[in-house]
């Protein structure tokens, strides 16, 4: 199974598109890249039965789990709407990501 080029990165504000959590936005958490796959944060949340370990308290947790990235659409800041990405090449060679409704250039957030 061949691996999905995607536009989004780590900490990108994401809509769910289909699925239980549809409509529900979130900050993207960590990529899978081989599982084509994003965790999200406050979305799909799952119950995890973990032990005690000496750093942590046992006991029923409420984690993230992953998501397929075909599921998500990237938020633009400016429209603040789901959106497509279009790349777009700058004159010194950099590649950007470009809204298609606005044609307003997305940034990589850190």
């Amino acid at each position: 199974m061949k691996a999905i080029k995607t536009s989004l990165c780590k900490n990108d504000r994401v809509m769910v598109m289909t699925g239980k959590d549809k409509g529900k936005s979130g900050k993207i958490i960590e990529i899978l890249h081989g599982k084509d796959r994003a965790r999200v944060e406050g979305i799909n949340l799952v119950k995890r039965h973990t032990k005690p370990g000496p750093n942590s308290k046992g006991g029923i947790v409420e984690v993230e789990a992953s998501i397929h990235l075909s599921n998500l659409m990237l938020i633009c800041p400016k429209c603040a709407e789901p959106v497509r990405i279009s790349h777009k090449v700058l004159d010194d060679g950099k590649k950007i990501r470009v809204c298609k409704k606005c044609s307003d250039a997305i940034p990589l957030e850190k």
